[in-house]
């Protein structure tokens, strides 16, 4: 049940901080400002693919809670790091980010930690 837990929190990360990512870029930037923060409201509630995100961050955030609930803290959060792993993969074949080296060798330790909790 723990990888259960752990695969629905990586995969409901990864695809609510892509989704959003994609949705924030296609709406520009944002103020901060009140009128700036009421016009973001607005922003969210037009566009689907970003309630959507909203969605996958809640099942994530769920799923954690679940997972602490069973597992050690020390094996919760590790296990979460895969998700900067993937985000980082499809951040650069789905969003067309540049993932440089020095990125690239920090996912690729961040996996190489999860590996080693995990196992």
């Amino acid at each position: 049940m723990r990888w259960v837990l752990v695969i629905v929190m990586v995969f409901a990360t990864v695809f609510g901080d892509l989704l959003q990512s994609h949705e924030m870029k296609r709406a520009g930037e944002q103020s901060v400002t009140a009128p700036g923060f009421a016009k973001l409201v607005q922003v969210v509630a037009r566009r689907r693919l970003l309630i959507l995100s909203i969605c996958c961050n809640a099942v994530s955030f769920f799923a954690f809670m679940a997972l602490v609930q069973k597992e050690p803290l020390s094996f919760a959060v590790p296990a979460s790091a895969a998700s900067f792993v993937l985000e980082t993969l499809l951040a650069k074949f789905v969003l067309h980010e540049d993932v440089g080296p020095r990125r690239a060798a920090g996912a690729a330790a961040v996996l190489a930690g999860v590996m080693l909790v995990g196992g």
